[in-house]
Order: C-alpha cells, then structure tokens, then sequence
C-alpha cells in the first residue's frame, strides 16, 4: 500500500482549477518530486494535499484511508508534515524555540527528537540558542525542516526547499533531504532546481497546466530528451 496517493484530483481558486486530473503516488521509503513550468500547479498540488486548498474532485488516501479535504491540524496528527517556502521560521525566536514550536501538539518527552534533528542538521546544535532571524537563508529552511521534523511525520511535504539558495546550501539541503528519508520518512517535495532534484529522486512527476505530462524515475526522466527539452532547459 503506498504511503500517499492523489486520485485525479482537481482544484484551484475562485472556481478556477489550477489541478486538472493529478495522479501521483509515493512510497515511504521514497523522495517524489515535482518539477515543471511556472503556473504548472506545482505548490497547488501540495496546498491540496496538506488541506490548504479545497478539492472539487479526485480523492488522496494517505496509507490507504481517504484525507481529501482533511484539516491540516488532522493531518499532522495522521503524520504529515508541511514546510511552506516562504515565512516558515519564527524570526525572534531562538532555534531551538522555533524546534520546540514544532512539537506543540506532543504531551510527551519530545527530547530526544531534538537530539534526532540536530543529528540531521549538525549546524544547528552550535546556533540553538541564536534568533533564526540572523541566520543564513540556508540554515533558516534547515530550521523549517528540522520543526517539522518534531512531530516525527511519516510524510514530509516540502514546498520550493532550495529556492533562493547558493549552489553550496541547495547541494547541502538535498543531502539532509536524503538522510532524512533513509531514517524512514516519505519525501514529496516540490522544485524549481529540477535537473539536481530528479537526481535524488525516486520518482519524478512534471506537471504542466495542472496535469501530468511524465511520471517516472527521476533516473529516466532525466535520460528522456522530450522532457530535457521541454521542462529542464535542454
């Protein structure tokens, strides 16, 4: 049984669709990543999966139970997790006040879990106490990653996790997203790097107009020469 599936799922805004038919599906012991134009439906997609966004038809099962249209705050506690590209770090707090913010549902010892996280994001530890406000933008997405983390989802939802990002903080940042998905967490991300995302996926689905034009391995997709041309600039 996989660990997500969306059904033909269509959605958008003011009775628009953005989403026309999307059909994706991920293992848990997956990285899935979506690549494509500007206006493809790419963070739509996830809107949708996390709750954001209402979904007029289709359907997405998470370990085979129904969550279309679930509650975000539902979907956490079903073991979801979502980190937004923009605004995902509380600026005045410290590290590891924002980590601890990430595990304010939880009623038990969550302590080890901030061990587990500054074991995934070494350079955290040595900056805890620092404000996340003055931290690189790098280091700011590994705090994003690291609260959403606290909640020990089974699927993480990662919305444009490089974007902005120096060549040296994305290689590092796809690294982190790698460890964390060998420790046993599912990945679905969305990416605007697509050729150096793909290559740490296990599947790969570009979308355009809101629909998918290739489903494949990130391997494959990047041998295709249709969809090097087309979707990742030759």
């Amino acid at each position: 049984m996989a660990l997500l599936e969306t059904h033909d799922i269509y959605a958008g805004y003011g009775g628009m669709n953005i989403l026309n038919g999307v059909k994706m599906s991920i293992e848990q012991d997956e990285i899935g990543v979506i690549v494509g134009p500007n206006g493809a439906g790419k963070s739509t997609t996830l809107k949708a999966i996390f709750g954001l966004l209402n979904i007029s038809e289709g359907s997405i099962t998470l370990r085979g139970d129904d969550i279309t249209n679930n509650a975000p705050d539902a979907l956490v506690r079903k073991g979801m997790a979502f980190v937004p590209q923009e605004h995902n770090v509380f600026v005045s707090l410290s590290v590891e006040e924002n980590l601890e913010m990430g595990a304010f549902t939880r009623k038990d010892d969550y302590s080890y879990m901030l061990e587990r996280v500054y074991s995934f994001f070494p350079d955290l530890k040595d900056k805890r106490r620092q404000p996340a406000g003055e931290l690189s933008g790098g280091q700011r997405q590994m705090v994003a990653m690291g609260r959403a983390l606290m909640v020990e989802p089974s699927l993480l939802l990662l919305d444009e996790p490089t974007a902005g990002l120096s060549p040296l903080y994305m290689n590092e940042i796809f690294e982190r997203v790698i460890a964390v998905n060998e420790s046993g967490v599912g990945v679905l991300m969305v990416e605007q790097n697509a050729k150096q995302a793909l290559r740490i996926a296990h599947k790969g689905f570009v979308l355009a107009a809101g629909q998918n034009r290739y489903t494949d391995t990130g391997a494959n997709l990047l041998a295709d020469p249709e969809v090097a041309k087309s979707f990742l600039g030759g």
